[in-house]
């Protein structure tokens, strides 16, 4: 019997064939799955640190999580497009997503995102059943908690879907040891939950007006620039708190994670009195960006040479 890929997965569906890869693109929302496969080979190399595992004995482990991790990510923000079809329909910068033209129909989008759902989840669970377990965690908790219930009735619908968004360091970390408890994990876990809030606070901030046409109740759309920016503050300075989790593994890691987020908070209090309210939500989505690629970018360099070498 032929086993199902997703080469052949994606051939059954009937995309027209000089649209394939930027449909399936806009579809998977790839970078999000990109920036969510830096977390989770952030999670793999600090468990492969923090157990003295050469990554060369771990190589299935590996490619088996991130073939794994890149589907079901890819999964969950299918499901997510085909389910906001009406919402993003209004907002321009989802208006013209495959799902919202119709070059993805809903069948076609479901075939889609099962098969990568259902390849994923198996991926990851051949690596690991406990990555499997959180690939699946992480799944449930964004298409259902989040998209379906929250998204659209909550001020903290940002807060309910973080914790799909922190699930990838989780998945890496699983896919290399199943000691849970160790302070490295907890760290990742906790920084990448309270990282969300002042990143998508931002986006909400940028996209208001649009957000407010769609009738989705963001913080900035239900309780102005003032609450947002207090409550932004808020979860920077936790932020700054978690960088000591990583103290038991490393101080280098410790130093980096302080600079920058107590760099994110003074340009947060510093920008909001200075810039217009656009201005400072730009600046701080795109240093939102650069913070975890740099702090993430950090672990896995040290994790690995330190590993290795």
């Amino acid at each position: 019997m032929d086993k199902a890929t997703p080469a052949t997965a994606t051939a059954s569906l009937s995309i027209p064939r000089q649209r394939t890869s930027k449909v399936i693109a806009e579809t998977v929302k790839t970078g999000i799955v990109k920036s969510n496969l830096i977390a989770m080979f952030a999670g793999m190399a600090l468990a492969l640190y923090a157990n003295q595992l050469n990554p060369l004995i771990m190589i299935p482990e590996i490619v088996l999580a991130t073939i794994g991790s890149a589907f079901v990510i890819g999964a969950a923000g299918t499901f997510n497009n085909l389910y906001d079809r009406d919402i993003d329909r209004i907002m321009e910068r989802t208006k013209n997503r495959p799902t919202v033209t119709g070059v993805m129909s809903l069948r076609n989008g479901l075939i889609f995102g099962s098969s990568l759902a259902i390849l994923g989840l198996i991926s990851l669970f051949i690596a690991s059943p406990l990555a499997g377990l959180f690939g699946f965690l992480g799944l449930f908790l964004y298409v259902i908690p989040y998209t379906m219930w929250t998204k659209r009735r909550t001020i903290y619908n940002t807060e309910i879907g973080s914790l799909s968004g922190a699930v990838p360091p989780l998945i890496g970390w699983a896919a290399i040891s199943s000691d849970m408890m160790s302070p490295g994990v907890l760290g990742l876990f906790i920084v990448m939950l309270l990282w969300q809030m002042p990143h998508f606070y931002a986006i909400a901030i940028r996209k208001h007006d649009e957000y407010k046409a769609a009738s989705v109740p963001m913080l900035p759309v239900v309780k102005g620039l003032r609450r947002t920016y207090l409550q932004t503050n808020f979860y920077l300075v936790l932020l700054i708190a978690a960088s000591f989790l990583f103290l038991p593994l490393s101080l280098g890691i410790v130093l980096v994670a302080l600079l920058l987020s107590g760099a994110w908070l003074v340009l947060s209090i510093v920008g909001y009195h200075k810039m217009d309210e656009q201005k400072w939500a730009r600046v701080m989505f795109i240093y939102s960006l650069n913070h975890m690629s740099i702090l993430f970018a950090t672990i896995i360099l040290y994790c690995i040479v330190a590993t290795v070498f």
